[in-house]
């Protein structure tokens, strides 16, 4: 398999960058390539002294960067030997199987569903959320902010497409999937919750337990918890602040410090044709590790095959 990593996204790339593959290839040396698209110079000066031997990877040229306050589209279309440009061409005419930045997210956005495309049958992609549980495990909450409003029948693809990622990445078997809401009892909620219900009760491919709270998200009381990107931002940056506010305090508690999101790499793109990995601009070493063993396993596990599969079996 040959993973793509976008070296000039993020506030600390190059460099981060390179330290993660360090820390990468100190786990896992076979079996695997890597394509690292950036200024040519500067990274292979830092491979250099970093020691990273040339095996295995190789360097492609991008003479242009997408920063993160530019507009994601204009850039895109503008910006065509940006290295998120490049990462997407690469990666859609089957020269890599995976791509990964930890740049402009909108830019990567534009580029899984402009150049990667939708899986057949899937209405939006979504990104998810890692959300940390009181007894070590994660859950899964999507959408996390790409789409601020949604229809009925999203969520229940969303809850489909996190299903399967809890399940095959996360390690759930079975995985539950709740319904993020007001209220426990069915009928409670806003007008996308109320409609939302009963497609997701009808969904047989998802393990639906009903509404859950927002004081059960982080209780394992379901594995995969969907709502509208509006809510599920709100919730990743409140969950957020907590590890902040932890270390701003002082305090030390192992449940807290898995707040640092850090420590999980990116989000997978769920829904397109290919895995695709956004990593938080301030990614540091740990998560650009994480990031590609997220694509390792991704690649691996056929998930992307699996999704397209349940879809077909839908139409």
């Amino acid at each position: 398999m040959n993973i793509a990593l976008d070296m000039m996204g993020g506030d600390f790339a190059p460099l981060e960058a390179v330290k993660g593959i360090v820390l990468f290839l100190d786990e896992v040396s076979e079996g695997i390539s890597l394509t690292l698209i950036g200024d040519e110079t500067i990274v292979k000066d830092l491979m250099a002294s970093h020691g990273i031997s040339s095996a295995n990877i190789t360097v492609v040229h991008a003479s242009q960067v997408i920063e993160m306050h530019e507009h994601p589209t204009k850039a895109f279309r503008e910006k065509q030997q940006s290295s998120i440009s490049i990462g997407f061409n690469l990666l859609a005419s089957g020269k890599t199987d995976a791509f990964i930045s930890a740049g402009n997210t909108g830019a990567m956005m534009v580029g899984a569903l402009f150049s990667i495309k939708a899986i057949e049958g899937v209405s939006r992609p979504t990104i998810g959320a890692y959300m940390p549980r009181e007894n070590g495990t994660l859950g899964l909450l999507l959408d996390a902010g790409i789409n601020s409003d949604c229809k009925p029948e999203n969520l229940s693809q969303f809850a489909t497409l996190g299903s399967l990622y809890a399940e095959h990445i996360l390690g759930f078997e079975n995985p539950k999937v709740g319904l993020l809401n007001i209220g426990e009892e069915e009928g409670k909620g806003n007008l996308l919750a109320q409609a939302a219900y009963p497609l997701l009760k009808e969904n047989k491919n998802i393990n639906f337990i009903g509404n859950i709270e927002g004081r059960d998200i982080l209780i394992d009381k379901a594995d995969v918890i969907v709502c509208e990107g509006f809510t599920g931002n709100v919730v990743l940056k409140m969950a957020e602040s907590v590890y902040d506010l932890v270390k701003r305090r002082g305090l030390h508690d192992e449940h807290f410090d898995r707040f640092n999101f850090e420590i999980y790499g990116g989000v997978p793109v769920l829904g397109v044709a290919k895995p695709v990995i956004i990593g938080h601009g301030i990614s540091h070493a740990i998560a650009f590790k994480n990031m590609i063993l997220i694509a390792k396993k991704m690649i691996e596990k056929e998930l992307m095959q699996k999704m397209t599969d349940i879809f077909k079996a839908q139409a």
